[in-house]
């Protein structure tokens, strides 16, 4: 199972850098990029586009890295405030019953 992933993945990868060099290929002209505080001038429409797709991919990362690590603080509070009810639950069975009065 695992030697089938590994293929599968390699051959995804093989793709996807076929698909990169054919768009390369395809596209050979220079284009101006502002990005805001400054203007570039003849870059790659490939580049540019792998470029924004890579900072697309890396925003995407970090926002689901910060969804998950928020999870996890949720996570860590849910089970100490558990741990919390259930020794107040513990400490209030053994409670005798002349105690409760």
């Amino acid at each position: 199972m695992i030697a089938l992933r590994r293929i599968l993945f390699i051959a995804l990868l093989v793709v996807a850098a076929a698909i990169a060099a054919l768009f390369a290929f395809n596209n050979p002209e220079r284009i101006s990029v502002d990005i805001g505080v400054a203007r570039l001038d003849g870059v790659p429409a490939s580049v540019a586009f792998a470029t924004a797709f890579a900072l697309g991919w890396c925003f995407g990362v970090a926002s689901t890295a910060f969804a998950l690590l928020r999870l996890s603080a949720d996570r860590r509070r849910l089970r100490k405030e558990l741990r919390m009810a259930e020794a107040e639950a513990h400490s209030l069975r053994s409670l005798s019953l002349q105690d409760a009065d």
